[in-house]
């Protein structure tokens, strides 16, 4: 089975993406958070970091882009074609109010019969494979016979199937019978996301649909990194992984203060890897002092036991 990487805004950045690459192998592929195109067409300087040539890289990265403009999307896909990229992923999943109230990511999902005019006119144009990351439909799951209809038109080298709809967010039972009437129905190898926490989630993936080759995860593996490595996370690699992010963000950001408060984002998710955190926890959220941070981080690592499985707060 293949193992991926979910794009996770403000937290699987380039620099995060390249030192869990190192600290935990066993990630087939990265998938940057997305990029949105505008009118300027041009890449930003922070796009560009997320972006460096593909030779540059020691691990398989999946850029995704974020449009609803077919224009947008085959220009970014130039743009990653000339970087040596082989494959964009489109986002069809974020449930951003902001973002869907521009009718992009799961708000294209609201118009299907926008969704096929825009797939074709960018399927068939494209430089490079287009694989596409998206939800079971905006409001209901009934909504998915259609889309279904739709993507099997085109040759999307990867259908990634994340069985919520967007009223969902992330919260609620993941609608497994709709995956399994796409994976019944499709002409689109499909890959499946959604509620993997533990090794038995994903083993239980695998036993219940052996023709799955590939499980995408995200916030699980920012809460347990070493989830997919042989014996799981150890507290001394975690430690060590934490410090080199800790280290590069302040390098990157200029000053530990806006790379203290970036850490506490993994954090809000890491804790949950940790027995009896709450303590600790609460002095970590609370800390503006990088030093203070330096020593409840210390304390976590190594006075705290890690749970074999994480007890996820999302």
């Amino acid at each position: 089975m293949r193992y991926y990487f979910a794009p996770l805004e403000g937290l699987t950045d380039a620099i995060y993406r390249r030192l869990h690459h190192k600290f935990f192998p066993g990630i087939d592929r990265y998938y940057t958070p997305f990029i949105s195109p505008t009118a300027h067409r041009v890449l930003t300087p922070k796009e560009q970091r997320e972006l460096p040539p593909a030779d540059q890289l020691d691990y398989v990265c999946i850029p995704q882009v974020l449009t609803k403009h077919s224009e947008d999307l085959l220009w970014f896909a130039e743009q990653c074609a000339d970087l040596g990229y082989t494959e964009i992923n489109l986002n069809l999943g974020c449930p951003s109010g902001t973002v869907t109230a521009k009718g992009k990511g799961s708000g294209m999902l609201k118009d299907p019969d926008a969704l096929d005019r825009f797939l074709d006119e960018v399927f068939y144009r494209c430089p490079i494979a287009l694989s596409v990351k998206t939800r079971i439909g905006f409001a209901e799951p009934g909504e998915f016979d259609r889309l279904l209809q739709i993507f099997n038109q085109y040759p999307i080298c990867e259908l990634i199937i994340h069985p919520r709809v967007r009223a969902q967010f992330y919260n609620g039972p993941v609608e497994k019978t709709v995956f399994e009437k796409a994976l019944a129905d499709t002409t689109n190898p499909l890959c499946y996301n959604g509620n993997l926490c533990t090794k038995a989630d994903i083993e239980a993936i695998r036993k219940s649909y052996p023709q799955v080759e590939s499980v995408m995860l995200g916030r699980a593996l920012i809460a347990d990194p070493g989830l997919l490595t042989d014996g799981g996370s150890d507290a001394q690699i975690l430690e060590a992984f934490h410090d080199a992010l800790l280290e590069q963000y302040i390098e990157n950001f200029g000053g530990a203060r806006n790379a203290m408060f970036r850490m506490k984002e993994n954090w809000h998710h890491m804790l949950c890897k940790f027995e009896n955190a709450d303590k600790l926890g609460k002095q970590l959220r609370k800390t503006t002092d990088i030093a203070e941070y330096r020593h409840i981080t210390r304390e976590i690592f190594n006075t705290l036991p890690l749970r074999k499985d994480i007890q996820p707060v999302w």
